[in-house]
């Protein structure tokens, strides 16, 4: 939100009730269930929402903003009671104290620097929104470093990096969307350039309906095209339908989907266990991202790609099942 924004909404009561969001939208938003807000709120004290006419919580944009980074640092492992008290400036220090870059220097190039200072020079160009030399940057990167470690060290820590960024107003969304689209299109001349045909097992990378983001799914064909896999990717929001037609077609092994906090639990979980009953179950199920509801909700026949760097591991395991 930008200055401009946060102005009118000091001038215009109605626009200030307009941006508090039920508890529902702040589920949707943050990945934060219901009852997790609602025991923070007793046992904390945030987040503090106000009430409208008919008892219903209403919660702020900043309070919103807040419980989005939260979730981050809790997903990264911070206990609740330890964090939830701090305020913004703190939090947002905790998840970028790692990846602060030093000034670049003749003896040091960009792309020459470590993985971490890397990441803090890509940052470092969103911020002064220098979009051409981020791109540069990735491709010397990339170049220097090879794409399985360029997606697990570079690529990998960025978005979260960027969404937090945004958070704190460092950036505009469209600087975010550029930078997203400058990874993307980067990871995605590397993978023109793999001429290995592909063999067992055949993967089919896909997102369900209402998911929009794509680049966990690149992640995922960069490292599984690396170990020769076969690797068909149906893009963003396929109907499970489809889905389900791809998988048969093309006789397909396993089934990569990606979920980020877009959706909430309910769809994230209905999608799966729909896909997960049409598909045979000699299919595999994969399933990553950032969703909270992955990692609070196992099901059975739904294998948890818990990051990129597991994505080796789970191949071996399933070319040694399979050739037994």
């Amino acid at each position: 939100m930008n200055v401009q924004d946060k102005a009118c909404q000091m001038t215009d009561p109605g626009v200030v009730e307009a941006a508090r969001l039920t508890i529902a939208a702040v589920e949707r938003d943050t990945g934060l269930t219901k009852d997790t807000l609602r025991v923070w709120e007793r046992r904390y004290g945030f987040p503090n929402p106000s009430r409208n006419a008919f008892g219903d919580r209403l919660y702020p944009i900043d309070q919103v903003d807040k419980l989005r980074v939260l979730r981050r640092l809790i997903d990264a492992g911070h206990r609740p009671g330890k964090v939830v008290h701090l305020p913004m400036p703190a939090l947002m220090m905790l998840g970028l104290q790692e990846h602060r870059a030093p000034p670049a220097t003749s003896a040091q190039p960009l792309a020459a620097a470590p993985p971490a200072a890397q990441v803090g020079q890509c940052l470092a160009l969103i911020r002064s929104r220098q979009p051409e030399a981020l791109r540069r940057l990735l491709v010397q990167s990339l170049l220097r470093l090879g794409l399985e470690r360029f997606v697990l060290d570079i690529v990998a820590p960025l978005p979260g990096l960027i969404e937090e960024a945004r958070l704190r107003g460092e950036i505009d969304s469209f600087d975010e969307r550029l930078s997203i689209e400058s990874l993307q299109t980067v990871i995605c001349s590397a993978l023109a350039t793999i001429s290995s045909p592909g063999v067992a097992p055949t993967v089919i990378l896909t997102t369900v309906p209402g998911e929009g983001q794509g680049l966990g799914l690149l992640l995922a064909e960069s490292l599984l095209c690396l170990q020769g896999c076969r690797c068909l990717s149906l893009g963003v929001q396929t109907p499970l339908w489809d889905t389900v037609l791809a998988a048969r077609a093309h006789h397909a092994d396993v089934i990569v989907l990606s979920f980020s906090h877009a959706l909430n639990a309910t769809q994230v979980i209905d999608s799966l266990t729909e896909l997960r009953q049409k598909l045979p179950a000699s299919t595999r199920i994969w399933a990553g991202g950032d969703s909270p509801a992955l990692r609070r909700y196992r099901l059975q026949g739904v294998e948890l790609l818990d990051g990129p760097h597991e994505i080796a591991a789970h191949l071996a395991r399933w070319r040694l099942t399979t050739s037994t």
